[in-house]
């Protein structure tokens, strides 16, 4: 097993980063596009939950891991931050936390095992599964 870490600022603009990277790390264990596509929107939109939904400022950092094994790939999206502290200069999600209650949804139905946990202070945490 494989394993790539790597955090990222809070800020919106970074989450098509995340997207594009775990799409490009689905291409290489050979994924089709199909389950590459729904990865990355799946991706996306746990970045959004980690990082937005729910709060009234984005979150420091998150952290990202995808576990890369022959047939599957684990993705875990996490808040380890100390806070949500970097100001929304425009509101991302119009009715927090109704679209997150959506970003779950979508995140359920297009992986194949989703395990979402908060701690006490807050912090979320998405792990997910795709199999090929």
């Amino acid at each position: 097993m494989d394993i790539v870490r790597f955090s990222i600022p809070g800020k919106p603009k970074y989450v098509q980063m995340v997207r594009l990277a775990v799409g490009s790390i689905a291409s290489q264990v050979g994924f089709d596009i199909e389950k590459i596509e729904d990865m990355t929107v799946a991706v996306g939109e746990a970045c959004k939950l980690v990082t937005c939904h729910g709060q009234e400022k984005f979150s420091e950092y998150y952290d990202v891991v995808a576990q890369i094994c022959e047939e599957s790939v684990t993705i875990t999206v996490s808040d380890f931050s100390s806070g949500h502290n970097i100001e929304k200069r425009f509101q991302q999600c119009v009715q927090c936390p109704q679209e997150g209650d959506l970003s779950t949804f979508i995140i359920e139905s297009l992986m194949d095992k989703v395990e979402t946990t908060e701690n006490e202070k807050g912090n979320k945490k998405i792990i997910m599964v795709k199999n090929k």
